[in-house]
């Protein structure tokens, strides 16, 4: 069973008995708002997308977890940065609540972009802080709200909850990853420095993608946004994992379209995805026995 927000959010439903384990995918949303009004090419605001990256995780109903999916594109405003990542060389007046002052709102990244790509502007004009508040009203809190309402759902009727934030990284290296001595992984676990989730779930996540012949990295370079910040708690039960996936693994990063090796990677996926399930039931378990 799903729920779908018209434009803003999908929800799946566990088709089997419920396990406490939600996955969401932030930023494969591709229902671009009427007033959007963007100047940059729509070909290069596409390749902001996580494009598929919601397909690629569809299993997780089947073992008995949630999906929770944004329906709209991150470049109209992004839900995994604080609601106070603003920059402000994107507002036609000054922002009248606080301002945080992080690296991606300077570079025109923030919460809601300035640029499309570094160089290239999103708008030819300012935004107003309307502008700005309407799309933190009808978006970004209706999404986090799910989230959030899915996860102390879990957590009131199990005690513990599993969360997966899922994306995809492009396989080039962006302008502010140093070049010497690194490559683009297979895959990027972020659990901001092992504090949002135990380390045992994250082992398990990476094992699982290593048995399989991924090369896996860890919070290098992704350590993990504003979702898994938000949502994990490992003292209190409250597991929250960031997971990137190579793009190159499963789509042409120009024209989005999925490539030879998608299905390959959705096989995996749902076969990680099908591990995690009796993974939460066995820490359930172990946790009542102590």
């Amino acid at each position: 069973m799903s729920h779908i927000e018209p434009g803003i959010f999908v929800r799946h439903d566990p088709l089997v008995e419920p396990v406490p384990v939600i996955f969401d995918s932030p930023h494969s949303g591709a229902d671009y708002p009427v007033d959007f009004s963007y100047a940059c090419s729509p070909k290069l605001l596409r390749q902001a997308e996580d494009a598929h990256v919601d397909r690629l995780f569809s299993a997780a109903p089947e073992t008995g977890a949630t999906l929770i999916a944004a329906l709209f594109p991150r470049s109209y405003i992004d839900v995994n940065r604080a609601v106070d990542d603003i920059d402000p060389q994107l507002l036609d007046v000054p922002w009248p609540g606080p301002v945080s002052t992080s690296d991606r709102a300077r570079v025109g990244m923030g919460l809601v972009r300035r640029v499309c790509r570094p160089g290239l502007a999103m708008y030819d004009r300012k935004l107003s802080v309307p502008e700005i508040t309407h799309r933190i009203d009808r978006y970004y809190r209706p999404y986090h709200a799910a989230v959030a309402d899915a996860i102390e759902q879990a957590v009131d009727r199990f005690g513990a909850v599993w969360h997966v934030n899922c994306h995809s990284m492009p396989s080039s290296r962006g302008p502010r990853i140093p070049v010497s001595g690194w490559e683009r992984a297979d895959f990027v676990l972020g659990d901001r420095d092992g504090t949002t989730c135990g380390a045992g779930f994250r082992r398990l996540v990476q094992g699982t993608l290593q048995r399989m012949g991924y090369d896996v990295r860890i919070n290098d370079p992704y350590k993990g946004v504003e979702l898994v910040r938000r949502f994990g708690q490992p003292h209190l039960g409250r597991h929250s994992l960031q997971i990137e996936v190579n793009r190159r693994l499963y789509m042409n990063e120009e024209t989005l379209e999925p490539n030879a090796g998608f299905e390959r990677l959705k096989r995996d996926i749902d076969n990680l995805v099908a591990a995690i399930a009796p993974y939460a039931r066995d820490e359930l378990m172990a946790a009542a026995a102590d």
